[in-house]
């Protein structure tokens, strides 16, 4: 170790900040749907989080690094917050709350292409409790068809002293105006992580979320969130890498949903998947997927710290 650089948990070198660097962790919280997801991933520059039409797509609190010359944000993409009809429900919502609770600056994300309602208001009452900068983000710019939609919005931030920023996270419009309030908004800080690095999700992890990304794009509404991905095995070789993946579901019509005639859904998914997996790690890979059935696992506490979701403190 040297004067100029620290070590990080998996031995890591992470370089001393220049004096006036700022850093810190922002909390992208909303409603299902609004598109915290795509805005991480356009903002880090790389697929870090999946995407999809259906609500809920993010699960765990899933950690996007930025590094600039002059700022290295944290973002924290939480699950939309609702009202939970089960444990896993629950689960999601109150660590999307606990993250508001630990970040320093809350970007809270809106669709300004509709018009704002309870939902909004909602999260809105939420973050009258918090102590840290807001900024209220107009998403989906590039989809909205009445700019009037936006005073309602603009006479909420303003209600509550935040700052507005409007953006499509979709094409990039207005992006940038919003990186700059949020270094604006952080403290001066150190590095938390070695600068190229864009998430502290291990590969692992985020293989099961690209695998699911593809179920919830290729089945929409027939299979929606009752799938948990467990990669059993990963075998390195020198010129391939084998990924074994086990897809849970809850019933066995999903399973039939899931496998489809003659095993056609299932290689369609894995096409797909693999050619995620392959941009993921720069090689070759191979994958296997497999269909299990474990009944009620979304309102099973064991079950669901098995596949990873646990109540964050």
């Amino acid at each position: 170790m040297t004067d100029n650089a620290t070590h990080d948990g998996m031995g890591t070198s992470i370089p001393m900040a220049p004096e006036g660097y700022r850093s810190g962790f922002v909390g992208i919280i909303g409603r299902p749907n609004v598109g915290k997801s795509t805005l991480m991933n356009f903002l880090v520059g790389q697929k870090v989080a999946i995407t999809s039409p259906v609500a809920q797509t993010t699960r765990n609190r899933l950690r996007g690094i930025l590094t600039t010359p002059e700022a290295q944000i944290i973002f924290v993409d939480t699950p939309g917050i609702h009202k939970p009809h089960h444990q896993l429900g629950e689960v999601l919502v109150k660590n999307a709350q606990s993250a508001i609770a630990s970040v320093d600056v809350v970007l809270f994300v809106v669709d300004c292409s509709v018009e704002l309602g309870g939902g909004d208001r909602f999260i809105a009452n939420l973050l009258t409790h918090t102590h840290c900068p807001v900024i209220l983000g107009l998403n989906k710019a590039d989809q909205q068809g009445y700019p009037s939609l936006d005073q309602d919005y603009i006479d909420l931030a303003q209600a509550q002293g935040w700052t507005v920023a409007k953006f499509s996270a979709l094409t990039g419009d207005g992006v940038e105006p919003l990186q700059t309030a949020l270094i604006e908004n952080l403290e001066p800080g150190p590095y938390y992580y070695p600068p190229d690095l864009v998430t502290d999700q291990p590969e692992r992890f985020i293989m099961g979320e690209l695998i699911r990304e593809q179920i919830l794009l290729h089945t929409r509404e027939e299979v929606p969130h009752s799938v948990a991905i467990a990669i059993e095995r990963i075998q390195e070789e020198p010129t391939i890498t084998r990924v074994f993946a086990a897809i849970n579901v809850e019933r066995p019509s999903q399973k039939g949903i899931l496998i489809g005639k003659g095993a056609t859904m299932l290689k369609t998914i894995g096409i797909a998947a693999r050619e995620q997996i392959q941009k993921l790690i720069e090689g070759k890979v191979h994958l296997e997927l497999f269909v299990k059935v474990q009944p009620k696992w979304r309102q099973s506490r064991t079950r669901l710290a098995e596949f990873g979701y646990r109540i964050e403190e």
